[in-house]
């Protein structure tokens, strides 16, 4: 139980850095003049900062002829790095961090559902249950209120609250 907390703490975590990392590459895609720059810069910088950890970890030269060998699907990892930077570069400035990342989590969830219950891609079988449903459902309803919550404008005597600002209110 313990150990499965300290995984799920660390996917936390490793999930925090995904809305700075969509917004740092929609950043790095204006500058270099296109999302596709930027898509190519960003996983350049993860292969050049892998390789030392690599190294550190004394981890020996992969038997490539195996990975050959393997099922169609397994190459099927980077096609999905780059739709999902090159995506998060083009909505994330347009629909805003929260409503991307909900957005993300969903679909996520929703093949996630599906690879568990048809034990696709080497998971295990873990059937759709309605309480697993029920837990996608709660996400998709937290899709549309952030989706809902963005179109509010605030009421025009109540400024944004931006906590970067100091208040001079007196």
């Amino acid at each position: 139980m313990a150990r499965t907390f300290s995984f799920l703490i660390v996917a936390l975590l490793a999930g925090a850095a995904v809305p700075f990392q969509a917004g740092a590459n929609a950043m790095l895609g204006r500058l270099l003049g296109h999302p596709l720059w930027a898509t190519f810069v960003s996983l350049g910088v993860s292969a050049v900062l892998i390789v030392p950890v690599m190294m550190g970890f004394k981890l020996p030269v992969p038997a490539v002829g195996m990975a050959v060998k393997g099922p169609w699907w397994i190459w099927i990892g980077g096609a999905a790095g780059v739709v999902y930077i090159t995506a998060a570069l083009l909505l994330a400035p347009k629909l805003g961090a929260a409503s991307f990342i909900v957005a993300v989590i969903a679909g996520q969830m929703v093949a996630s559902l599906v690879i568990d219950h048809f034990a696709l891609m080497g998971f295990a079988h873990r059937p759709v249950t309605v309480a697993r449903f029920a837990g996608l459902a709660l996400i998709v309803g937290g899709l549309v209120v952030t989706q809902w919550a963005s179109t509010i404008a605030p009421p025009a005597n109540q400024p944004d609250f931006n906590p970067a600002q100091k208040g001079d209110s007196k």
